[in-house]
């Protein structure tokens, strides 16, 4: 476990079950994305602000974990803009590219639109242990325990991919076949990496079986995964967020159902 996750684990957001941190970001992203516009997005945004502060991280964690999504959202806009739907003034003209009053607008909305869905997915999932998720998808969800348990297993062999792929990589190198042709060597690590982990998950699902996590009986949990007052407020703070989203847009005559006539 890395040190970020050390500290995410100690953080408050940590206690609560996954399963409330997946139920909140859905309320919220769904309604964001049956519309399109930047009311909705903006006051989206700016609540999720307020509960990002009970997440329990500190600004330096937020801003590594997050830095892709601040990356990507202005990247989409910037397409958004040069070759979305053309609408009033136009302002840069040539070839395919368009840029205009119509154009900017919808790429405003779609930059605070995909800040407002993928912020709070990074941010809540940041305090998940993946052994906290099973306990909630097999206990509170009542997920088949064979696909759960099988999920957690793959998910923690993640880490021993990394270090396969160094070892691979420092092993190659002292053999001197790691000095050109980095493409190449790319493939060949990749398909070796593919025959280590083929076996290791034959071992792996052997062993699970020598356990009995296969077995047709119903399987008990070392640990309970609670759904209190506490999940529940998470809850409700999703839908809280989403319901002023949703309003704020309506009274503004801002609300532009995507899946609506054309």
């Amino acid at each position: 476990m890395t040190l970020l996750e050390t500290r995410a684990r100690t953080g408050a957001m940590a206690r609560v079950n996954p399963v409330a941190k997946l139920v909140a970001s859905a309320l919220i992203a769904i309604p964001l994305i049956l519309t399109l516009d930047m009311v909705s997005a903006a006051v989206a945004l700016a609540l999720e602000g307020v509960l990002f502060l009970f997440a329990g991280i500190g600004w330096r964690e937020f801003w590594a974990r997050t830095w892709p999504v601040w990356l990507a959202a202005p990247l989409t806009g910037v397409t958004i803009a040069l070759y979305g739907e053309t609408g009033g003034r136009i302002h840069f003209e040539w070839l395919l590219v368009h840029v205009s009053d119509g154009s900017l607008a919808l790429a405003g909305a779609t930059v605070l639109r995909v800040l407002a869905i993928a912020l709070p997915s990074v941010v809540l999932f940041v305090t998940v242990d993946p052994t906290d998720l099973a306990d909630g998808l097999g206990q509170t969800m009542r997920l088949p325990a064979r696909f759960v348990l099988g999920a957690l297993a793959g998910l923690r062999m993640v880490g021993l991919f990394l270090d396969d792929w160094r070892a691979l990589e420092l092993a190659r190198r002292a053999r001197g076949v790691a000095d050109r042709g980095r493409i190449r060597r790319f493939l060949g690590m990749a398909f070796a990496l593919l025959v280590l982990s083929i076996r290791r998950g034959a071992k792996l699902s052997t062993a699970m079986e020598a356990r009995g996590f296969g077995a047709p009986v119903r399987r008990t949990w070392a640990r309970q995964a609670r759904f209190g007052w506490q999940e529940w407020m998470l809850v409700l703070a999703g839908a809280a967020i989403s319901a002023v989203a949703i309003v704020a847009a309506v009274a503004t005559g801002a609300w532009n159902f995507i899946l609506g006539p054309a």
